[in-house]
């Protein structure tokens, strides 16, 4: 009987923040979503900043942050990266190609939906790239990812991800989508509608986290559609 060779799925996912790590990581939460928005708005409006700035500074307080403190656990999660690189690379190109699917049949949706505008967020990309689009490039492709990677991945859905797999996916995702959402969707109300154009991303970052076994996975792969959509946006 012919015998085939056994190929190796992907590794258990036992990527965790430490209970103190875990801590700090949630609880820059509220800071990054109400006390700093509040702040470098403040700046906006006095003439302080210009958008561009705040924002640029906004992203660079969170990554700066993360970086110190969930070292350690950046550090641990950089070996199963480097211990299945071709893995991790297999994963994001196919993530990539499920995302490029998912953006072709949302946009026949958006269509269809009685929204007549464009996203809210991509057009807040280009109003403030038009102010410095150099920072608004290292803020989306650099800062960014590191921020809501380590919040909405390491900490929401890595933390649920021991009591619930359904809980993990279904929270992480809503959340990091009302992140990207909810601020002008409170004063248009059909910008809710655009939660669905979040959600596939979310959901295949968070895919990328479990099998990838590795924080960087999805790290770099928010990397690569963020520079990808800064392409698109402000080419």
């Amino acid at each position: 009987m012919e015998t085939r060779p056994i190929i190796p799925g992907p590794p258990a996912f036992t990527s965790a923040l430490t209970k103190r790590e875990t801590i700090l990581v949630l609880a820059y939460l509220p800071v990054h979503l109400v006390v700093l928005q509040f702040a470098f708005g403040a700046l906006i409006t006095n003439g302080t900043l210009t958008q561009a700035y705040a924002n640029f500074l906004y992203y660079a307080v969170g990554a700066l942050y993360m970086l110190a403190a969930g070292f350690a656990f950046l550090r641990r999660d950089f070996d199963p990266l480097a211990d299945r690189p071709f893995l991790c690379l297999r994963e994001i190109l196919r993530s990539l190609l499920a995302l490029y699917c998912c953006n072709i049949l949302l946009a026949f949706l958006f269509e269809a939906l009685p929204i007549g505008a464009e996203s809210p967020n991509d057009e807040s990309i280009i109003a403030v790239a038009s102010q410095d689009a150099r920072l608004m490039k290292a803020e989306l492709i650099y800062l960014t990812p590191i921020v809501e990677e380590m919040l909405f991945r390491a900490g929401i859905f890595g933390v649920l991800r021991r009591k619930s797999r359904l809980a993990a996916y279904a929270v992480s995702a809503v959340c990091f989508s009302l992140c990207h959402v909810a601020a002008y969707a409170v004063y248009e109300p059909l910008y809710w509608l655009f939660l669905l154009q979040y959600l596939p991303v979310s959901l295949l970052l968070a895919r990328l986290y479990e099998r990838c076994n590795t924080i960087w996975a999805p790290i770099l792969y928010h990397m690569t559609v963020n520079a990808l959509t800064a392409g698109v946006l402000l080419a």
